[in-house]
């Protein structure tokens, strides 16, 4: 009885499987087939929706299964990358078949950097003489900064401006850790190295606060004179509505000129076919943005032989291989070797998004990117963040481009580690250890020695030193001065021009120009880096029994109680000296 219960098991497993690939198959066969079938048409306006996850860099994974099983686990559309929407709006501007851009988002998936390329590029699309137009049924303070941009914004008559300044919050433990006796071990560098502090104080220090009124005011300007010159209002006009909350309703936001008219989506629908020159009676053509990139036109088009490598260092830094989401040294110094044994790349851009992390991955990707400079030019173009290690892996490239609103600096590092001895007497738990030397050792169990922290003391201190030199090096200023403007301290892509930190403000097709210039090119073409390997454990969590960790934790507590839990276990799993942003940045 029991063998054929097994036999059956076995058989069933098999049909199981074979039907998978069979629909995997069939779903490869309709993919391949539906691109094909996507053609723009003449009168088409271009859709524009960020509510899908920006991205600096989302490439497509060459393999047909992973593409089919994105299909099936509903991740395909999941996310999308910022290059490539750069690209089609600059593709749409001379496109004869597009004759205007419609934003309809009610938010926007991305960093306020992000925001703003985005926002610079449509702003350069308006010079073609076509139209753009946003409507939204309510508007977050983002999706206002970047709708602002279209030539008209509209609105649901009941719907709301979020227009109120920007604000940051950071959670403290300290308390928690009293009351139950669970608390982290820090050690650090660097008076504005705020990373640790919710884990060593029940409230803000002056110097965290200092930092973070100073960076939120430096955006809160770059956001507010850029819709000052698209609604013709002062900063000091637009400061009074958001101080008093002049936009809450639509009765509102048209009395202060922020939306030019509160009308229903069908209405609105109607101006884009008279701006279209399109028929009332006649439907209006329209081609969402990730179906007018699957044309081919998120990339521009070249028959240069000659290339530009763009490389994407993207997420947090960690030691080992890295991925799509995660700096890993293994895959960055893969991809710059490949770009320095490539004779038809002339010129190397490390774009960066990142908080930092781990100091010595840190260090092995610099190491590399020292190499790489000796051979080829080397620029970076910071994205949303370049700090801490970040920043670390930037500090050396021929010329940093920023925009204002990066966050960047932040040199500074620590050390943490978890301890509950508290927790464990109280429930009765007594650790007892045994050694064969006297070096200091660590138990989570037990208090922190004098000998221990000042071993690690020690390695904190030497790592910040090397941190300091490796700026020094890279920036053509004595350690000194990098102490000065260092200590943890955060500063804005604006700020750290004047700081002396990065060169100059630009986004990525600045930085990859003037790559190209020095290395004396005018014809070229982009090639972009690392290439991540299908993750087939990722991919088969559309099936209740397969299905991730992190796919599981979404459903049951909420995206919001996912990003804390993701932020303390992070905090929690640190191994190593780390060269990290201070704390995990929310600007609301």
């Amino acid at each position: 009885m029991k063998f054929l219960r097994n036999l059956t098991a076995s058989i069933l497993g098999t049909l199981l499987a074979l039907l998978m690939v069979f629909a995997v198959f069939v779903l490869v066969v309709n993919i391949l087939e539906s691109n094909d079938k996507i053609k723009v048409s003449n009168n088409t306006v271009l859709e524009i929706n960020l509510e899908t996850l920006v991205k600096d860099y989302a490439p497509k994974n060459s393999n047909p299964l992973a593409e089919a099983l994105e299909v099936i686990n509903g991740s395909k559309d999941k996310k999308i990358g910022l290059n490539q929407i750069l690209n089609a709006i600059e593709n749409a501007k001379d496109d004869a078949h597009i004759v205007g851009i419609s934003i309809v988002t009610n938010g926007v998936n991305a960093g306020i950097a992000q925001t703003q390329a985005l926002r610079k590029k449509l702003e350069d699309f308006k010079t073609s003489g076509k139209f753009i137009k946003a409507y939204a049924d309510m508007y977050t303070q983002k999706s206002y900064y970047l709708c602002s941009v279209a030539d008209s914004v509209f609105m649901n008559a009941v719907g709301e401006v979020s227009f109120k300044g920007l604000s940051s919050e950071v959670l403290f433990y300290k308390d928690f850790e009293d009351k139950y006796g669970v608390k982290m071990e820090v050690i650090r560098h660097g008076k504005y190295k705020s990373a640790v502090e919710p884990f060593l104080a029940n409230k803000m220090s002056n110097a965290n606060r200092e930092q973070i009124t100073s960076f939120l005011k430096s955006i809160w300007n770059e956001m507010l004179v850029e819709i000052s010159k698209s609604r013709n209002k002062t900063i000091e006009e637009l400061n009074v509505i958001a101080d008093n909350l002049l936009a809450r309703n639509a009765k509102l936001a048209i009395e202060n000129k922020l939306i030019d008219e509160a009308i229903y989506i069908d209405e609105y629908n109607a101006k884009l076919k008279i701006a279209a020159a399109v028929s009332l009676d006649e439907k209006l053509k329209t081609i969402s943005i990730a179906d007018y990139i699957s044309t081919g036109k998120g990339r521009i088009k070249s028959t240069a032989t000659t290339k530009i490598a763009v490389i994407y260092a993207q997420g947090e830094i960690i030691y080992g291989e890295g991925d799509e989401d995660h700096i890993g040294q293994e895959l960055i110094i893969k991809a710059l070797k490949k770009a320095r044994s490539t004779k038809s790349v002339k010129a190397v851009v490390l774009r960066i998004n990142s908080p930092g992390g781990s100091a010595l991955a840190s260090e092995l990707i610099w190491r590399e990117l020292a190499l790489t400079k000796k051979e080829k030019p080397l620029v970076v173009s910071m994205g949303n963040l370049a700090a801490s290690g970040g920043y670390y892996i930037a500090c050396n490239a021929d010329k940093i481009f920023a925009e204002p609103t990066t966050i960047t600096g932040s040199i500074g590092v620590f050390g943490m580690l978890p301890n509950v001895h508290k927790f464990a007497k109280n429930i009765g738990i007594n650790a007892e250890q045994v050694h064969t030397n006297k070096s200091a050792n660590y138990s989570v169990f037990e208090p922190m020695t004098d000998e221990f922290r000042a071993v690690t003391t020690e390695s904190v201190e030497m790592v910040y030193t090397t941190f300091l030199e490796r700026v020094s090096e890279g920036r053509a200023m004595s350690v000194d001065e990098v102490n000065k403007i260092a200590q943890g301290r955060v500063w804005t892509g604006a700020d750290a021009l004047n700081k002396g930190l990065v060169d100059e403000i630009g986004g990525l097709e600045d930085a990859v120009k003037y790559a190209a210039e020095l290395a004396d090119v005018t014809d070229y073409r982009v090639r972009n880096y690392p290439s991540y390997k299908l993750n087939l454990k990722n991919k088969f969590d559309v099936f209740p029994f397969m299905k991730t960790e992190e796919a599981l934790l979404i459903e049951t507590f909420g995206v919001d109680n996912y990003q804390l839990y993701k932020e303390l276990k992070s905090m929690a799993n640190l191994k190593g000296i780390q060269a990290r942003l201070p704390y995990v940045i929310a600007i609301n």
